[in-house]
């Protein structure tokens, strides 16, 4: 193997990410000292050609927005998770030349429930129809036999959603963003929209709120989770997500296993409380 080993994050926009902050962390932690983790701004358009360039010393690659489905024609193959929802954010690179793609939000997110005691709920909420979503809808799939309502702004998201329901073979109710104070009730909530979409909806908690996932991790804490912990809800973070993710992402793309996952949370969390 090449004594130096190279992995990045890819996006547009991407000067925000987190990941190069949880990699490194873990590589430290792990003593790959031959190991760096880079950011690379990236677009649909300039993808292939920065593909082109990567030569045997590269291990792997996080993939966010908006190349998670853009990636996938790139690739030799992609998991079964990935092709559940259509999204890659994670490709393994081999010395060999191969390119493989795996999907770690849907896992992730199942490990950020499962560490915050939620192995299982009867019913759900999800809020927003986006990117995210659908990979919501997935991990709900593994820890929720029950209806799962869906919150949307537009028929084209509602169309969207259920065709995803249908592929990922979950029942579904698709519900209009007028009511989304009625999702609040349900034993977990999961919020996927941007920043300030819900800042509304938190003078709407009930008194005694279940479960909220809420994927935003800057600003923290969201209007919404904030009154959440209030009032005594369960709340799992955005950062709790990214963390679990990447996890997930250093094993793959390192062979280490089990990698620090309290490091690249402490990690995280300085460099969040330091912007």
């Amino acid at each position: 193997m090449a004594a130096h080993r190279r992995a990045a994050v890819l996006g547009s926009p991407i000067a925000h990410s987190l990941s190069p902050v949880l990699h490194r962390a873990a590589y430290e932690e792990l003593g790959l000292t031959g190991w760096t983790y880079d950011r690379f701004e990236v677009d649909e358009a300039a993808l292939p050609g920065f593909f082109e360039t990567l030569g045997p010393e590269w291990a792997g690659l996080s993939l966010t927005m908006p190349l998670k489905r853009a990636v996938i024609p790139l690739l030799d193959g992609i998991s079964e998770t990935a092709a559940s929802v259509d999204a890659v954010n994670t490709v393994v690179l081999t010395e060999d030349g191969r390119r493989t793609g795996d999907n770690t939000d849907i896992p992730g997110m199942v490990a950020a429930l499962r560490e915050h005691g939620i192995d299982k709920v009867e019913a759900a909420a999800i809020l927003g129809a986006g990117a995210t979503a659908s990979s919501a809808l997935a991990a709900l799939s593994r820890v929720c036999p029950g209806e799962i309502a869906v919150y949307v702004r537009s028929e084209a998201r509602a169309a969207e959603m259920r065709q995803w329901a249908e592929r990922l073979e979950v029942p579904v109710r698709i519900a209009d963003w007028a009511d989304a104070e009625r999702a609040l009730h349900a034993p977990l909530v999961i919020s996927t929209t941007p920043a300030g979409v819900t800042d509304a909806l938190a003078r709407s908690v009930p008194e005694r709120p279940a479960a909220l996932f809420d994927v935003l991790y800057d600003p923290w804490p969201t209007a919404l989770a904030a009154r959440w912990s209030a009032y005594g809800g369960a709340v799992v973070s955005g950062l709790d997500l990214l963390v679990h993710q990447a996890v997930l992402q250093v094993e793959q793309m390192t062979g280490r296993a089990p990698a620090p996952l309290d490091a690249m949370r402490k990690a995280g969390e300085r460099a969040l409380a330091a912007r």
